[in-house]
């Protein structure tokens, strides 16, 4: 089979993969294309957390014709009884002669061992075919294996001059509708919506995905006291969604009680900097397997963000409006950088126009 074919088997899985974004976290998206002298005979991809994986839906399609087929998929096979049983073993009974991976699964239970488990069936094994664009899709899911901490999302609205609020902290609406309907697009696939207290006190935002996508994100609000008000929109719709309130260990009892009560998590998180405890809030969303943590905040909590370098993401609406004003806000607040030179660069660079807004998105580094 000639190079060119492979990449175009691997490209097809990659874009079979992409399809469970936001049903499958915390697994990775995988995608698997079984081929037989030159013609698919099973495609199949992992479509949610805790369903087949993407290995046993393309054989189950293959059927008798896997024998002696070629398979491609995104990622090493597990081999490990999780919620389903170990692909590896699957893909050995299959019959299939060859497994073409695009790259290796970090995941301290399979790493190397689907391989190993493959070789010793004497089934030969390629690994790096269209690599990048895998690593690049489960970018998320590595950070959170490798790391400990979720992929951390930035966005913001601002005007043609760089605000996001006028000076007296209005700011809706920035954004156009269109540009509005991404993000409620992004809040529908993420495990977590975070935003600083001060940004529920002028905003009282509900930050639910309307409509509904296939997670229903955990709504975090970083308020060092507790004092969320009762009366918000985010307390009033606990049942939509769970509210995580992010306090130190200084908030008022009262407060956390008032809170907890009204079916709010208070979880302590204390720090001797806004970065050293961002960090530490990070960990511990990774703990609890969050993988993309979509960050609506304002200046200060961006700020904190990117003075932590822990922004990965960053989806900007830019309005053709101008507002001005020396007092009104620009997104990112923060100690900053003092050299133009030590500016984080964005790669994936994409802007497209939403009905007169600029949407620019890109990595960071």
């Amino acid at each position: 089979m000639a190079a060119e074919s492979f990449d175009n088997h691997m490209a097809r899985a990659i874009e079979l993969a992409q399809r469970g974004e936001g049903a499958v976290e915390p697994n990775p998206m995988v995608g698997c294309v079984v081929v037989r002298e030159g013609q698919v005979v099973g495609e199949g991809w992992h479509q949610r957390f805790g369903g087949p994986h993407a290995e046993a839906e393309a054989l189950h399609h293959a059927g008798e014709t896997a024998r002696g087929a070629t398979m491609f998929v995104t990622l090493e096979p597990c081999c490990h009884q999780g919620k389903t049983p170990p692909c590896a073993d699957a893909v050995v009974k299959s019959g299939v002669s060859r497994v073409v991976l695009a790259q290796r699964d970090p995941f301290p239970q399979v790493a190397g061992g689907g391989i190993r488990i493959l070789q010793e069936a004497g089934i030969e094994v390629e690994v790096g075919v269209c690599e990048q664009q895998a690593r690049a899709l489960n970018a998320p899911y590595l950070k959170l294996v490798e790391t400990g901490k979720p992929w951390v999302i930035a966005k913001w609205a601002m005007s043609l001059d760089g605000k996001i609020a006028t000076r007296t902290g209005d700011s809706q609406w920035i954004s156009n509708e269109a540009s509005r309907a991404v993000v409620h697009q992004i809040r529908g696939r993420v495990d977590a919506i975070m935003v600083g207290s001060g940004t529920v006190r002028v905003d009282d935002p509900l930050l639910t995905a309307r409509p509904a996508g296939p997670r229903v994100a955990t709504r975090i609000v970083l308020d060092s006291a507790a004092s969320l008000a009762v009366a918000s929109k985010l307390v009033k719709s606990i049942e939509a969604a769970p509210v995580l309130v992010v306090a130190t260990s200084d908030a008022p009892t009262e407060n956390v009680r008032r809170l907890t009560e009204l079916g709010c998590e208070v979880l302590v998180c204390d720090g001797g900097t806004p970065a050293e405890r961002i960090h530490k809030l990070l960990a511990e969303l990774g703990q609890r397997r969050l993988t993309n943590l979509f960050v609506e905040g304002g200046a200060t909590l961006l700020g904190t963000l990117r003075d932590a370098d822990s922004i990965d993401e960053v989806h900007v609406f830019i309005a053709p409006k101008i507002i001005g004003g020396v007092h009104a806000a620009s997104p990112l607040g923060g100690s900053g950088l003092e050299l133009v030179a030590d500016a984080q660069r964005l790669t994936d660079w994409t802007i497209t126009e939403l009905e007169g807004d600029v949407y620019a998105r890109g990595r960071v580094g």
